[in-house]
């Protein structure tokens, strides 16, 4: 059930609209529907931008409502268009518009381009869709994500508890409604603005857990669906944070086997494990500092947290060379500054838009992050006791990558708040949905191979997998044959045969 709000919230001026109240009703029928207020896009007037004005609580379709930002990028083909395909890029944080404005472009083959007219929007919260922001200050003094005693964990307790009332101050009750479930409403809401019969629809990472929940409320509306990096939401806690610094700790070895093998590497004819390992322990004893500020010091987490964005790529060649670099480095003689805190929140998270001023700009970040996830999955460990076991079974599973990095601070910064979400796990329920296609990457360092697999299992009279068997957290653009397969059923329906997969690219 939703959460309440605070009696502070900033008041949104808004006249309600007509026809998007069904939307909240999976099924529903509306009589009329709203539009999108079409235009040229300020940064690429070859694409449109627009807004649709939707409720900021679906349970509540007639109250509070907000400008969800919608970009199109028009079938260059129009006499072969198939239709609109939806895209989301994941995050949670990421900005649809801008993957739709800037990237679509680079991204999708022109097959894809020509058949389809690429849709992205800003989900509630993110970008330019009411965006969730927060005081700057208060963000700096967040705490450690790994306390050390009961006192600790009470002090990050109360420091997101305090967030996410200055979060809902500054942001109004869209802090309280930013779960995938009501932007999957308003996925349904843009079909019907659009005017389309079918949707086509894209997601990536986070992005395939809007497509997982669309196709349960809406499926009958789906034409097609491709998924890449695919999230697990019927996944308990002690399992995701395991399985997090499993996939971690993969990419890592993985890294480690081609250092070993690859002549170009940087560390290459060294134990690359040993030297990573006296790193971070030097990091530990403060002797490591940032190369692009030497007067702050790195601690091991935000090596660990380097070491694993690169991981995405991969670009094992520029994390050979960074590890390289550190541990080249003479100790530090003394800490000048506090060390270099990693940016604690997974997604990325877009700069606070214009339409915002310049003195709310300079108090204020945005910071979604929290705000979807904690409403998305009911991870919250009461005490310390409990945590540490967590952090401890993490360890185990990624002793050299030290558990699950960004993983790990996604789940402390839902410590302490309240316990009912919005969109609780709960085993993937698609009854009336065509076939969606699944790719997964085998060496994913982000979201474990089991996640796609377990999530095939429940649904596998609808879903059709094909792993990837190489490494890397994108899918779509590895290879001829991921690119192929994913173009062929977009464009004609076509489904890999049961049991196929993709080689490594070269």
């Amino acid at each position: 059930m939703p959460v309440a709000t605070a009696s502070t919230q900033v008041a949104a001026t808004s006249t309600p609209g007509t026809g998007v109240s069904d939307a909240s009703r999976p099924g529903g029928n509306p009589t009329a529907r709203d539009t999108i207020d079409w235009k040229p896009c300020p940064q690429d007037t070859s694409a449109d931008c627009g807004t649709l004005r939707l409720p900021v609580d679906w349970a509540r379709p007639s109250g509070e409502r907000f400008d969800l930002a919608v970009a199109r990028r028009r079938a260059t083909d129009p006499d072969r268009r198939v239709g609109v395909l939806l895209v989301n890029p994941g995050g949670p944080g990421a900005s649809g518009v801008d993957f739709a404005v800037a990237d679509a472009p680079a991204y999708f083959s022109t097959g894809v381009q020509e058949r389809f007219d690429i849709i992205g929007f800003d989900p509630r919260g993110i970008g330019r869709s009411r965006p969730v922001v927060c005081s700057g200050e208060l963000l700096d003094r967040r705490p450690s994500s790994y306390p050390r005693d009961q006192a600790a964990f009470d002090q990050l307790a109360s420091f997101n508890r305090a967030l996410q009332d200055d979060c809902r101050q500054h942001s109004g009750p869209i802090a309280d409604h930013a779960d995938t479930l009501a932007v999957v409403r308003d996925m349904e809401a843009i079909r019907r603005a659009l005017g389309e019969e079918r949707i086509n629809y894209f997601g990536h990472s986070y992005g395939t857990l809007i497509g997982e929940q669309y196709a349960e409320q809406y499926g009958d509306r789906i034409r097609s669906m491709a998924l890449t990096a695919n999230i697990d939401h019927s996944i308990g806690l002690r399992d995701f944070l395991v399985s997090s610094a499993t996939a971690a700790e993969d990419s890592f070895h993985e890294f480690v086997k081609w250092c070993e093998s690859n002549p170009s590497c940087a560390l290459h004819g060294r134990d690359v494990t040993a030297v990573w390992d006296g790193l971070l322990n030097r990091a530990d004893r403060g002797e490591i500092t940032d190369p692009e500020n030497p007067g702050r010091l790195l601690d091991a987490h935000t090596i660990t947290l380097s070491a694993f964005q690169t991981f995405y790529g991969p670009n094992r060649s520029g994390l050979a060379s960074y590890v390289a670099a550190l541990d080249a480095q003479r100790p530090a003689r003394q800490q000048r500054t506090r060390p270099a805190r990693p940016e604690t929140s997974p997604g990325a998270s877009p700069e606070t838009p214009p339409e915002t001023s310049p003195a709310e700009r300079q108090r204020t970040k945005a910071e979604p992050f929290h705000a979807v996830f904690c409403q998305d999955w009911r991870f919250r460990p009461k005490d310390y006791q409990e945590f540490a076991r967590l952090t401890e079974a993490e360890l185990r599973a990624a002793p050299h990558m030290r558990g699950a990095p960004r993983v790990h601070d996604a789940v402390a910064g839902c410590v302490g708040r309240p316990d009912e979400v919005n969109n609780p796990q709960h085993r993937l329920r698609i009854t009336e949905a065509p076939r969606i296609l699944m790719l997964h990457s085998r060496h994913d360092p982000a979201n474990h191979f089991s996640w796609a697999s377990d999530v095939h299992r429940q649904t596998r009279g609808t879903t059709v997998l094909l792993p990837y068997e190489g490494a890397g957290h994108s899918v779509y653009g590895r290879s001829a044959c991921t690119r192929g397969a994913v173009d062929a059923y977009l464009t004609e329906l076509s489904i890999p045969s049961a049991g196929s997969g993709c080689p490594p690219a070269g």
